[in-house]
């Protein structure tokens, strides 16, 4: 162990606790992206109490809390807060019951389906470990809580905010997820580790009509089915074997009532790739196929694209990330493992991106480990609830301490260099 995992150890049996009971509030009542106001609320007045410089309403709800500890290296670390518009199927005594307007006016259910309620709880704990121990480490700490990863804005909104001019250089910026796998252990990769992701709406134009007579309309419903199926055809014809990539359609609207065709149709689609060319080649494609499609049903104008949100691929400083790696070997022994890339996305990179420094991102597992090993020999790991399911719950126990030991294990690679 390092001197701050020791501590963490040490002051386990009052923080753990503490810390359970905000997630719990946390996932009870969840908020959409860039709407974190009691979130952030939460956040900064734990933050002051501690004792961090706090800066609120960073890029609209962001939060970032600076302790400064004497000479030595910056290290950022950040969690995300934004819940998603789902409504929460987990049947646990603390589930979401939350229900607000979306930013279309539509009424949604509201769950912490992808675990930035721990991940908050992590950086919150993580502060207060950092601040009851300043003699084991050196240097200063940014605690970055980031609104709207889950629309991809957050991050560039707090760097459009005046990051890089109100707060310190980091000389590493330092990020984890709760994943499905094993609660316990941690994932780490140098390189690639997550996919792009870019997501578009694809309206589509027609002539309605009587659902009695098709000759008069031009049926946007067919035109959408067609080119439906068409865009499937991209990954699996026009991109090589070897090169990864997923396109979706998550969904498809068009009309009111059966016996009426509407004027239009519209395609939400989401792009995952590793690979930049690839990526250039199917946003490409996907403009390409709309438009013929369009043009062979006879529709009065070309469709119309607009882009949702857009991730860029997360690409691990190789040098940081072996840095964090050994780290965690020393802590966590064999629950330490290398982790293959995965096809989600996230805007976390954006920070190192626009600082222009280096970057680690890894997981930490989240699921019963008696669950997984069943799932894993029956061959149904599919089954286990992923995040972004309405039933995605990371258990709470060891899942919230190796989160905490994780963050303050990568960062002591920095800060706590020549301190015992």
């Amino acid at each position: 162990m390092n001197p701050l995992t020791q501590a963490l150890e040490a002051s386990s049996s009052k923080l753990l606790p503490v810390l359970e009971e905000i997630y719990k509030d946390l996932h009870q009542n969840p908020e959409l992206s860039m709407n974190e106001v009691r979130t952030a609320g939460i956040v900064s007045s734990y933050l002051e109490k501690l004792g961090f410089e706090v800066s609120s309403q960073v890029g609209i709800t962001g939060v970032v809390g600076v302790l400064k500890n004497g000479e030595g290296p910056t290290v950022m670390l950040r969690a995300d807060m934004d819940g998603l518009p789902v409504t929460e199927m987990t049947g646990l005594p603390y589930a979401s019951t939350v229900r607000v307007k979306d930013d279309d006016g539509t009424e949604v259910g509201v769950a912490h389906a992808c675990g930035h309620d721990m991940h908050t709880t992590w950086l919150l704990g993580a502060a207060q470990v950092l601040i009851e121990n300043r003699q084991h480490w050196q240097g200063t700490v940014l605690a970055v809580f980031q609104p709207g990863e889950e629309v991809g804005r957050g991050a560039q909104c707090m760097m459009d905010d005046g990051m890089v001019e109100r707060f310190p250089k980091p000389d590493v910026i330092l990020g984890q997820h709760v994943m499905v796998a094993p609660a316990g252990m941690v994932g780490y990769r140098d390189g690639i580790i997550l996919a792009a992701g870019d997501s578009i709406k694809v309206k589509l134009f027609g002539r309605g009509s009587h659902g009695s007579q098709p000759q008069t309309s031009i049926d946007p419903v067919i035109m959408a089915a067609s080119t439906a199926l068409r865009l499937q055809t991209i990954v699996s014809r026009e991109i090589a074997p070897s090169d990864n990539a997923v396109l979706t359609i998550g969904s498809l609207q068009a009309g009111t009532k059966e016996n009426i065709i509407p004027d239009d149709a519209t395609l939400k689609l989401n792009v995952r790739t590793y690979d930049e060319n690839v990526r250039s080649h199917i946003l490409g494609a996907i403009k390409r196929i709309c438009c013929a499609e369009c043009m062979a049903s006879n529709a009065p104008k070309e469709p119309e694209f607009t882009t949702i949100n857009s991730y860029p691929i997360t690409r691990n400083d190789v040098e940081a990330t072996h840095k964090a790696a050994q780290a965690f070997k020393r802590q966590f022994g064999e629950q330490a493992y290398e982790t293959e890339p995965f096809a989600a996305s996230e805007d976390f990179s954006v920070f190192g991106r626009v600082w222009g420094v280096p970057y680690v991102f890894w997981f930490v597992g989240g699921t019963d480990p008696a669950v997984y090993n069943e799932a894993k020999q029956n061959n149904t790991l599919n089954h286990i609830p992923n995040n972004h399911s309405p039933k995605f719950a990371p258990v709470l126990n060891p899942t919230l301490k190796t989160g905490l030991q994780s963050m303050l294990t990568a960062a002591s690679a920095w800060l706590c260099h020549g301190k015992s």
